[in-house]
């Protein structure tokens, strides 16, 4: 029988020792001094094209939505301040009228959306305000004379009607919120270029306190957005409507990724009210609400008290009427919380002039429910504000 040789035995003695040390390192690289992480981090499964699922063009979504958008031109008489002069009889007789107010027509431009076979055009109160003619120009060329059907300064928007047939029409999205992060492109004509498209995301949803509307809830979008663009299109990755451009917030006077547009269903809400009757009815109490700030709150010990205080009732108004004081603290409305003086204005107007509601206050300590019949809300004129 052969033997091994010493040195055989010893060189498979090492190769097999070499083996499980590779194992072993294998499954425990700590021994070769790694540490292990002091956080445990999740790690992606997703590979390949999963992270880049969207569609790599947007062509089809423009091309359903963009003949519905259309260019609006309008025209105002404008009247001239007079010169002080005209106020003086001597120059008035030496200079005759030289010196007197003369009009003039100021031409301006924005966009609007088309919504039905019928020619309803929505737009922005601002684009058409003080409008002597108003003109929209159809993508496919053809233009006709707007009628304008109605107004509401206090949501910024407007509806026109034109007389033209077989005219495009834009889809309403059916989705039932946006979500921040969802792809959006705005359609519109700025600075008179023609119809120009840019593309961004939903920054934020439900955006107030912008200081433009009386009533904000605004979609918020870093999709370019510029004088010319008020009344055009906001629209989704599959070219349906979810907002009317409205405004930006800009310190130049351009685009700054900071564009406002109006809700799609808030928009299609107020533009029924104004084709059914001309105008846009909101609830209306007769107070004026003031927020419950945390030096308020010291002063009258309201540190539990969530609701906002009454400054001041109009005599007569519904408020009145109910019972409610100056100093009383709106706590409810209907039962919903009144967090501050914005959401309190918002619930009444969201309700029928002529309903009842149930009003709950905190007056000396207690907590007082009164029922009041809405009012109508007085009509307001518009405000000014940086527009697209």
């Amino acid at each position: 029988m052969n033997k091994s040789h010493p040195l055989i035995f010893l060189f498979k003695a090492t190769v097999a020792g070499l083996a499980i040390a590779f194992v072993v390192l294998l499954l425990r690289p700590d021994l070769l001094g790694q540490k292990q992480p002091i956080v445990e981090i999740r790690q992606s499964q997703i590979t390949g094209t999963g992270l880049g699922s969207g569609p790599v063009s947007y062509a089809a979504a423009v091309e359903a939505a963009a003949p519905a958008v259309a260019n609006i031109y309008t025209t105002k008489i404008v009247t001239e301040r007079a010169s002080p002069f005209f106020s003086d009889p001597f120059f008035r007789n030496l200079f005759g009228d030289r010196f007197a107010p003369r009009q003039r027509l100021e031409s301006s431009l924005g966009s609007g959306v088309i919504i039905s076979k019928e020619g309803y055009v929505l737009t922005n109160n601002h684009v058409v305000e003080g409008a002597a003619g108003i003109e929209v120009a159809l993508r496919d060329g053809r233009s006709a004379e707007a009628k304008l059907v109605g107004t509401d300064p206090e949501s910024d928007i407007a509806v026109l009607k034109i007389e033209l047939e077989d005219i495009p029409v834009i889809t309403f999205s059916g989705k039932k919120a946006l979500r921040v992060g969802d792809v959006v492109l705005a359609i519109g004509n700025p600075f008179g270029v023609g119809q120009t498209v840019t593309m961004g995301i939903v920054s934020a949803t439900g955006r107030d306190r912008v200081g433009i509307n009386t009533y904000e809830n605004f979609i918020q979008t870093d999709a370019a957005i510029n004088p010319g663009n008020s009344g055009g299109a906001l629209i989704d990755a599959m070219g349906n409507l979810v907002g009317i451009n409205t405004a930006i917030f800009s310190k130049s006077g351009g685009s700054q990724g900071i564009g406002f547009a109006i809700p799609v269903s808030i928009a299609k809400d107020i533009m029924g009210q104004i084709i059914e009757t001309g105008h846009v009815s909101r609830g209306w109490l007769g107070i004026e609400g003031q927020d419950i700030t945390p030096k308020l709150a010291e002063s009258f010990n309201l540190q539990n008290i969530t609701g906002v205080i009454v400054a001041g009732i109009q005599r007569s108004g519904p408020a009145a009427r109910a019972g409610m004081r100056a100093g009383d603290i709106i706590t409810e409305v209907n039962s919903e919380v009144a967090t501050n003086q914005r959401t309190v204005m918002d619930l009444i107007a969201q309700i029928t002039p002529g309903e009842k509601i149930s009003i709950k206050v905190f007056r000396a300590g207690k907590i007082i429910e009164l029922e009041a019949i809405v009012g109508e809300r007085p009509r307001a004129n518009s405000r000014s504000g940086k527009r697209g």
